[in-house]
């Protein structure tokens, strides 16, 4: 297919709600979009300021310090001891991996690439810039033959779905099954709220536990936007598989996708600070704290949502009634049906905005409640 076959850009479509909302006497509180709105810590921009005599070009593969830092990472924070620098690689940000990574395997017509069925919708759209058959299906057992590609997303974005190592285990059987590459974005691993990942980490696809002492076949996807406000960097990474990383290395190489110099510098002080990273937890913490009873007391149900950075919320109806509900408080959601076939009546609300606007919003919630 060409780029004239893609849909419009969907948000286009929340225009009219953004309008009405703004309208507001109290203003516009926007929970439509996970942009980070609170600063870049400071030791990140030093670094970047340390790295702008960048007159080289530069390494599509990473610098060694980058790598390292990459491979440190995964063992302080996730878990996985026994990584090199041959299994990982730096990225532009994550979504320009997540859409090309069809591309960058060699599928094609014929070829099916199975994603979340509540998902961002890069996914599909990565499959269908190659000609592929995207397939929306959670169930490893049902997970189709012909699948050349496999996305899991955990946490997931937009409702927080939280994948066990027990679970992993078994979707790294059926994908290895399909002779399928199993790629899972864990971009929200570090934002754990309830039950058990209110103490435990999340696992990654490369866990230990869930490989059976093989990464072949297997990806792991992570951004350094949602836990060190890295967004505006496009900093993130790719780790597993040494074949496919070195295979997607040489595709990038081809392509000139290089992170700035600058970038990879800033990343790799950011991956070796965990102190930001918390520091960063505890604001989402706060307004998720305030936002979450709020929303339930306007009579939405929240499902999920026990990791990630959205309240995944419904009034059990039509989720573009729900917007309008919301946009005549001045409150700005992304619509559930953006997300997936089975998100008719679902809302995805944002713990990105300032403190001081989740309150405005909890307070104009709580009023209607009451």
């Amino acid at each position: 297919m060409s780029v004239r076959d893609l849909a419009d850009y969907p948000w286009d479509a929340v225009v009219p709600f953004r309008e009405l909302a703004s309208r507001h006497p109290q203003g516009l509180v926007d929970l439509s979009v996970g942009s980070p709105v609170d600063p870049t810590p400071e030791i990140v921009r030093r670094a970047l300021a340390e790295a702008t005599d960048a007159h080289a070009y530069p390494q599509t593969v990473g610098t060694p310090a980058l790598r390292e830092a990459i491979v440190a990472w995964y063992a302080r924070r996730r878990g996985v001891a026994d990584l090199r620098p041959d299994n990982v690689l730096p990225t532009i940000g994550s979504k320009e991996l997540v859409a090309l990574l069809p591309t960058l395997l060699g599928l094609g017509p014929g070829d099916i690439v199975v994603h979340p069925r509540v998902a961002y919708p890069t996914y599909e759209v990565g499959a269908r810039v190659v000609g592929a058959e995207p397939v929306a299906e959670d169930d490893p057992a049902l997970w189709p033959e012909g699948a050349r590609l496999i996305w899991i997303n955990t946490p997931g974005n937009p409702d927080g779905r939280t994948w066990t190592v027990e679970e992993l285990a078994a979707a790294v059987q059926r994908a290895r099954e399909l002779g399928a590459v199993l790629a899972s974005d864990e971009c929200y691993a570090e934002l754990g709220w309830e039950g058990r990942w209110a103490q435990e980490t999340i696992p990654t696809v490369l866990d230990p536990r869930a490989t059976g002492g093989s990464r072949a076949g297997l990806l792991s996807v992570y951004s350094l936007s949602k836990q060190s406000n890295l967004a505006g960097y496009r900093a993130a990474f790719v780790a597993g598989c040494a074949r496919i990383v070195g295979d997607l290395l040489t595709a990038r190489k081809h392509l000139g996708l290089m992170p700035p110099a600058p970038v990879q510098h800033a990343m790799a002080v950011a991956l070796a600070d965990d102190e930001h990273v918390a520091a960063q937890k505890e604001l989402y913490r706060a307004r998720r704290a305030v936002l979450k009873p709020a929303v339930e007391a306007a009579g939405f149900r929240i499902d999920g949502s026990e990791a990630g950075l959205y309240l995944w919320a419904t009034e059990g109806r039509d989720a573009w009634e729900s917007m309008q509900r919301l946009a005549e408080l001045g409150i700005l959601a992304g619509p559930g049906p953006f997300y997936g076939r089975s998100s008719g009546e679902h809302v995805r609300l944002a713990l990105t905005a300032p403190r001081e606007r989740v309150e405005e919003a909890a307070r104009r919630l709580r009023a209607v409640a009451g």
